[in-house]
């Protein structure tokens, strides 16, 4: 069989292979005129999406915290004001090593390792997206020397805040107030988008209070940032609505004459209007500089504070607990005339002490030897014991509380302060509640002049005798007398709240047991002549 040779085309597989080569560029070609094309659709028809996308990359909206409204007193005196101060800030989900960058930021400034655990404390009752205050009112050397290092510091920044001074110091520590940082508490009660931005809010007194009219609304700024997060311009700006600014009723030369009357002792005063039920004085001592708390106290200090047996954080106008002694017995005799049991005439002998009827244990007047026969007038103006261990016995302490509950005792007055105490007014029904137990006659006689049970605030006690002064006009003490928007000079009045004007059977039993009272001070024998020796 013969052997078959094919001969190899040389010809025809170089047209093959140009063919493939041929075919090939075309593809490549076509790929790229197809790339270029979309490199044109990108750069030219599409710039502005993708230009828009990567904006987004690089813009931020963040809140601008309102302006705190301002505090006067009723003169225009400044009470609480907003001070510009630098503040050194961070932002925990930002910062990828907390403890190192504490770490750094202590020996930059200088900080205590105290003063690293309460900032570690903050962050950890903070949200991780909300800045948290290393350092408040930096000083110049102090914003100098981070300023050189802050590039190290991603998530870590100074600000320019506004923050809030009182001047006057502890002269208005518990009536108006103080603003501290917002912690857990606050957080769970407040809206978070009113407050974006802000770290403060009223913690005490009218500051917290009047946290609403106060506070303002936040604006909000579009910025556009570096890698850093460091604004590079503001795109767009909406401006925050500031708070609205408070004027009291307080008098600040009232307030310093009643802080100078107790001096070292401790307790309270409180001054009304009875016209009106604003509060034209209240202190309590011992008291408290009300910027400590500000920036956040530190745990020494506040301990100290907090453990001094003479407890200044604690306000005694509102909350002290005190008997009422013989500033009750005006009521008790309003008491006796209003239910017939007394006349304006009818007298009682006091020997110095007085028995109850078939008993032999004695209850002794103030005045050893007794007043002898004493009148309405009398008992009051010379205080007689008594005379209303008599009317109370005769009175039963269930009429006698009824009457004193008709003027406030044992209620909250409704001040605009918060954490306002009740007091106690006491009767047979709540020692058995309270206590299981039956109520004495000799019960009775002490409570007839503001002993025993009876416990009282200053502000329950102002607020019942300018009743009485206003003769059964009940008016709701204020502390707040108006207000006033960010950029208005007009004042709206905050109105004040008539509750009742307390029925009587006869309007002059009002007068005579005034007239009783005038006698305290302006009678010859009055308890407290002394005090009206030069009072007009």
């Amino acid at each position: 069989m013969a052997t078959r040779f094919e001969l190899k085309d040389h010809f025809r597989e170089t047209r093959l292979t140009n063919d493939r080569l041929i075919f090939a560029a075309i593809i490549v070609g076509i790929l790229f005129v197809i790339v270029m094309v979309r490199l044109a659709v990108l750069q030219v028809f599409e710039y502005e999406h993708f230009d828009s996308l990567s904006n987004r990359n690089r813009v931020d909206i963040g809140p601008l915290p309102p302006q705190r409204g301002l505090i006067y007193d009723r003169n225009g005196v400044i009470l609480a004001e907003n001070i510009p101060t630098f503040s050194l800030e961070l932002i925990p989900e930002k910062v990828s090593d907390l403890d190192e960058t504490l770490n750094d930021l202590a020996v930059i400034l200088s900080m205590t390792a105290d003063e690293v655990l309460e900032i570690k404390q903050r962050i950890n009752q903070q949200r991780s997206f909300h800045q948290v205050i290393v350092r408040q009112r930096l000083t110049e050397q102090e914003v100098a020397k981070f300023s050189v290092n802050r590039h190290k510091f991603i998530g870590v920044d100074i600000v320019g805040r506004l923050i809030r001074h009182y001047p006057q110091g502890a002269l208005f520590a518990h009536t108006v107030g103080y603003v501290g940082r917002i912690n857990q508490r606050d957080q769970q009660r407040i809206d978070e988008r009113d407050y974006k931005g802000t770290l403060h809010i009223g913690k005490t007194g009218v500051e917290k209070f009047y946290e609403d009219l106060l506070h303002g609304q936040v604006g909000y700024q579009k910025v556009e940032t570096n890698v850093q997060g460091r604004i590079i311009r503001e795109l767009h700006n909406v401006p925050p609505i500031s708070g609205n600014d408070l004027f009291l009723h307080l008098d600040i030369n009232l307030q310093r004459v009643a802080a100078e009357a107790l001096g070292t002792y401790n307790g309270a005063i409180v001054a009304l209007d009875p016209k009106t039920g604003g509060v034209l004085a209240m202190v309590s001592k011992p008291d408290f500089d009300p910027n400590d708390f500000v920036s956040g106290i530190s745990i020494k200090k506040y301990a100290v504070l907090r453990d001094s047996r003479d407890r200044p954080l604690f306000d005694r106008a509102l909350r002290g607990h005190y008997p009422p002694g013989s500033t009750l017995k005006p009521f008790v005799a309003l008491a006796g005339l209003e239910t017939g049991v007394v006349s304006e005439n009818s007298k009682t002998f006091c020997p110095g002490w007085y028995s109850l009827p078939g008993k032999d244990h004695r209850y002794r007047c103030w005045k050893k030897h007794g007043h002898g026969k004493v009148d309405l007038l009398k008992a009051v103006s010379q205080s007689c014991d008594v005379y209303f261990y008599d009317l109370a016995h005769t009175l039963g302490i269930d009429r006698m509380h009824s009457f004193l509950d008709l003027f406030g005792f044992g209620h909250r007055t409704g001040v605009d302060i918060p954490s306002e105490s009740r007091g106690l007014s006491p009767s047979a029904q709540w020692k058995h509640d309270t206590r299981n137990l039956a109520w004495y006659p000799g019960e009775t006689l002490i409570s007839g002049i503001g002993q025993g049970f009876n416990q009282t605030t200053p502000i329950q006690l102002a607020h019942a005798t300018a009743t009485l002064a206003m003769r059964g006009v009940n008016i709701t003490p204020q502390v707040a007398r108006a207000s006033r928007q960010a950029g208005q000079s007009e004042l709206q009045l905050i109105a004040t709240e008539t509750v009742e004007t307390l029925p009587m059977q006869n309007s002059q039993n009002w007068e005579k047991v005034i007239n009783s009272m005038v006698e305290v001070i302006h009678g010859k024998r009055g308890t407290a002549r002394h005090v009206g020796k030069n009072m007009p």
